[in-house]
């Protein structure tokens, strides 16, 4: 089976990021204030990665963050210190398992920025 896990996250002042998983339809939440937007992308993606990096099952992660999917395929450099930061956790956890993709898809596919209310 394969798990595909929606991710949002947004920043400013009443910033967040969560997680929904559409085969089971867990999802989670957090607060984090005055995040930016890309710190708030990188967290879901960590958040979703922490919970099920150690499954067997293949995970695709879809983030509608062209920049931070880039990122962490290894397409864009990383210029910000604290996204660098984020994206070598993201990568730690990434190298956990053996079947994983972390794709692009646009604002008005994405599971979890509907469930978010993003």
């Amino acid at each position: 089976m394969t798990l595909s896990i929606y991710v949002d996250g947004s920043g400013g002042p009443d910033s967040g990021f969560g997680y929904f998983v559409k085969e089971t339809g867990e999802s989670f939440y957090k607060k984090e204030p005055e995040i930016t937007n890309n710190q708030a992308e990188y967290m879901a993606i960590i958040a979703a990665l922490k919970k099920y990096a150690d499954l067997p099952e293949d995970l695709v992660i879809y983030s509608d963050s062209k920049n931070t999917v880039s990122q962490l395929n290894h397409e864009f450099a990383i210029n910000n210190s604290q996204l660098r930061l984020l994206a070598m956790e993201a990568w730690t956890l990434i190298g956990r398992h053996k079947n994983l993709k972390i794709t692009w898809i646009p604002r008005k596919e994405n599971m979890a920025g509907k469930m978010l209310g993003s």
